[in-house]
């Protein structure tokens, strides 16, 4: 509960907001990230779960920030069975940039947010790429950096599909 102060002076109470639209979305993303798929899609799939933290580290940064965005790493890590800590590095990483950077983003339009978004994906990709080159796994191909473009332009569809989880938050 969180208690609020009137002008009287008497303290109210108000539940906390629901945090089940953010949970459904993360489990959506993580699915979206292992449904297996052939091998030609793989480098053009989104990051799903960087652009949900990105979303709503956006949309509500009291609720969503760095720690989430680490155990939600974590969870993806174990779910693909990468190295540990590598998700969990780069997504901390992407929910920093997020909130650092939300004052100066949220205030363009959509369009425009997704360009802004495409950088911090590159930033993700890049900081994915130095794990991997740091771990002496092999070094991907150029393709590899496809899935942030593709983030581009997946950006302004989730955006419309979680507004309106975003404005029911506000409103409870």
């Amino acid at each position: 509960m969180k208690i609020i102060k009137k002008r009287s002076g008497k303290p109210s109470y108000r539940p906390h907001q629901p945090f089940w639209p953010i949970m459904l979305s993360f489990i959506l993303a993580m699915y979206l990230t292992i449904l297996p798929v052939s091998d030609w899609p793989w480098d053009y799939r989104p990051p799903w779960s960087a652009l949900v933290v990105l979303f709503w580290c956006f949309a509500t940064p009291r609720q969503v920030g760095i720690f989430t965005a680490f155990l939600v790493g974590l969870l993806l890590d174990v779910l693909t069975g990468a190295l540990l800590g590598q998700h969990a590095l780069t997504l901390s990483v992407t929910a920093y940039l997020a909130l650092v950077l939300r004052p100066r983003i949220r205030i363009f339009p959509q369009w425009q947010q997704a360009f802004f978004v495409a950088l911090i994906l590159l930033a993700e990709r890049l900081l994915t790429l130095w794990i991997i080159a740091a771990t002496g796994q092999p070094i991907p191909a150029l393709t590899y950096w496809i899935s942030a473009l593709v983030g581009l332009a997946f950006w302004p569809i989730m955006a419309w599909l979680l507004v309106p989880f975003e404005r029911r938050l506000e409103m409870s």
